[in-house]
């Protein structure tokens, strides 16, 4: 029988010069930690328990709140390079002096600004569910569906499978069960406010707005080796977008999930553990 760590953990806080954050550390410590960024509209509460219980078998885990999200004090953010420096605040404030990074969704294009701003404190990352900080040609426009439903404050169980799970029977089983396992942390914790989601909003809009020529620069720049992975069928950000990021950055790797949308990392946990092991491992 498995026990759900995230059933359990503890919150704590760490202060930065203006905000006090909200995280979670759990897992044998040691080595070089792995910092979880975290996507739209999401709080700690919402990684998935088994998910973290299978990365903490083998490495010291960090989930925090960006600043003025969930439990973490300030004022919210609206740039994607914004919420990196809420990430760098964050890791500062811990005292780390080197991290590995896993950004879902737009924790990924995230994970990228911090790899830019502060190359010194980024040992390897891991983009799931997402690209590179900005549209690359060729990528489908998010559907009116899609942005409807990220527009939601209350976004339902049957929105947030259309958005995480392919229209299979099976997939739609494994969304069913994240959602009951992350219910009952979520039953008492703090919702994204309105406030920080239009400041997530505005920042997607801004990360659509970035020419292909600057996209591409920025990418080129990275210099950590990155892991990106995607399921096939991601209906928020197309695995096309990957491919095109792994073009640009010197060190990267793919993999993709043919069954899978964009929650594929709940849905094929052993699995992409045991890829994030494989490419963390020294």
């Amino acid at each position: 029988m498995t026990t759900y760590m995230a059933d359990t953990l503890e919150n704590h806080t760490a202060a930065g010069p203006s905000t006090v954050f909200t995280y979670r550390r759990t897992g044998p410590q040691g080595g070089v930690p792995l910092v979880l960024l975290m996507r739209f509209r999401g709080t700690i509460d919402w990684w998935d328990p088994e998910f973290i219980d299978r990365l903490t078998q083998d490495r010291d885990v960090i989930l925090f709140d960006n600043v003025g999200i969930g439990y973490t004090s300030g004022e919210p953010r609206d740039t994607s390079e914004g919420f990196a420096e809420g990430a760098i605040e964050f890791i500062d404030a811990l005292g780390l002096t080197q991290v590995d990074l896993l950004g879902w969704s737009l924790g990924g294009i995230v994970a990228h600004h911090v790899a830019l701003r502060r190359p010194d404190l980024v040992r390897k990352i891991i983009v799931a569910g997402s690209s590179g900080p900005g549209a690359a040609p060729g990528t489908p426009d998010m559907s009116e569906r899609v942005l409807s439903i990220m527009a939601k404050p209350d976004a339902d169980a049957e929105d947030l499978l259309y958005l995480f799970y392919p229209e299979t029977e099976q997939a739609r089983a494994s969304g069913l069960e994240h959602l009951a396992k992350v219910s009952k942390r979520l039953e008492g914790g703090p919702a994204v406010t309105e406030e920080a989601a239009r400041g997530q909003l505005a920042a997607v809009a801004r990360l659509l707005a970035v020419n292909w020529d600057q996209l591409k620069s920025e990418l080129q720049a990275i210099s950590q080796p990155v892991l990106y992975a995607n399921g096939i069928h991601d209906v928020m950000i197309p695995a096309i977008a990957s491919y095109k990021a792994v073009e640009q950055v010197p060190d990267s790797t793919l993999v993709l999930y043919s069954d899978a949308g964009h929650a594929f990392l709940f849905q094929h946990i052993d699995e992409f553990v045991a890829q994030v092991n494989l490419f963390l491992a020294d």
